[in-house]
Parts: C-alpha cells; sequence; structure tokens
C-alpha cells in the first residue's frame, strides 16, 4: 500500500466523516425545529430511523478511518466485513428510500439537501469507498448471516417499542395501520433483500479481488 493510495484514502473518509456528521446533525436540527412532540420524545423518534442509524454508523466508521485508524475501533471499521456489511446497510437506505419512500412526500429547502445527502450522497459514497479501498480478498458467504443481525435486531426493536408507544418510523412497518401479517410479510421482503444486496457484495467482492 503506497503512500499516495495511504493519503487518498485519509482524504476520501476525512471528508466522508465530515459530510455524514454534517447530514445528520442537520437533521437533528431540523426535526427539533419542526417538532410536534417533546424534545426528549423528537430525539427518541429521530434515533428510531434506520436511515439515521445507519448513517451515524457510516459517519462513525469515516471518523475512526480518519482519526483513529490504529486503535481498536480503527481496525474494526477497516476490516472488509465491517466495511461491507455498513455499505450493504446504507446501499439499502438508499435503494428504500428512492424506491419506495420518496414518493410519499416532497421536502424542501434545506430539509431537501439534507434528505438527499442521507439517502442518496452518502450511500453512493460509502459504495464508492468499498469499491475503491477496501480490500476484498478475505469477503465470504459465511459472513451474510452475521451481516442480517443488525437489521432483525432493528426490526424487533421497533415493533416492541410500537407495541408500547404507537409510533412506528416507516409507514411499511406500522403495525397499527397494516396490522401484524401485513408488517410480518413486509419484514421477511426486507430481510430477504438485505440478503440478496449482502450476497451480492460478496459476489462481486470476490470477482474484484480475481481481476486485481
Amino acid at each position: 500500500m503506497n503512500d499516495q493510495y495511504t493519503a487518498n484514502r485519509q482524504v476520501f473518509v476525512a471528508i466522508g466523516a465530515l459530510m455524514g456528521w454534517l447530514a445528520v446533525g442537520l437533521q437533528l436540527y431540523l426535526i427539533i425545529l419542526n417538532r410536534v412532540m417533546s424534545i426528549p420524545l423528537t430525539i427518541v423518534q429521530f434515533f428510531s430511523f434506520f436511515t439515521i442509524l445507519t448513517n451515524i454508523l457510516v459517519a462513525l466508521c469515516f471518523t475512526f478511518l480518519w482519526l483513529r485508524p490504529q486503535s481498536d475501533r480503527g481496525i474494526f471499521f477497516s476490516s472488509p466485513q465491517t466495511s461491507t456489511a455498513i455499505a450493504v446497510y446504507i446501499v439499502i437506505v438508499g435503494l428504500v428510500y428512492n424506491l419506495i419512500l420518496r414518493q410519499l412526500w416532497a421536502p424542501q429547502g434545506l430539509q431537501r439537501v439534507v434528505d438527499e445527502a442521507l439517502h442518496s450522497v452518502m450511500p453512493i459514497y460509502f459504495a464508492f469507498y468499498w469499491f475503491i479501498f477496501v480490500p476484498k480478498e478475505k469477503l465470504a458467504w459465511a459472513n451474510v448471516p452475521v451481516w442480517l443481525l443488525y437489521p432483525l435486531g432493528y426490526i424487533v426493536y421497533i415493533l416492541i417499542r410500537g407495541e408500547f408507544s404507537g409510533l412506528y418510523p416507516y409507514p411499511f412497518i406500522d403495525v397499527s395501520k397494516l396490522g401484524y401479517a401485513q408488517v410480518m410479510q413486509n419484514s421477511v421482503f426486507l430481510t430477504l433483500a438485505f440478503l440478496v444486496i449482502s450476497l451480492l457484495f460478496v459476489g462481486l467482492g470476490k470477482v474484484l479481488s480475481r481481476n486485481t
């Protein structure tokens, strides 16, 4: 790994970290500014969105790779398995929003800019990071089941939380409107999407590693 490659990687992750935290911070500011609940409940709701949690994960990854690459967390985030898992998650964020959720609302002004950053810019940016900088030789099909734990855990958390609060962050898992049968079906389809994208990333990684 030459010095120019390392320097380019550092610049790339630094830009990613700054963009990621700026987008998340601005979204928090906007959701508090336009809140319809108390500030504590608004913040709890903010952190219930898979988009927010995953963009924070992306920002943390870039931050540790930029500022603390030799730390335990820096080494963790630099591993191909971790980086690929995060790539899967943030790509799903972009796909679900742009294919399903975009048509449900039309944000304006700063909210539109932040919306594009969280759902389009960061997914594309991290996908480029994965394609250019992540070593792919050690990716294995056996990694995939572990990667599914995060989205599965998120679905379980949201359903339990929604049972007590009546609040659901996304319409396709809103039990109060769809009922458990439809939400379970939607959850299965969503899990299959994570599975397929995970397999595609591993397969692509194997192809790319053979050609380098």
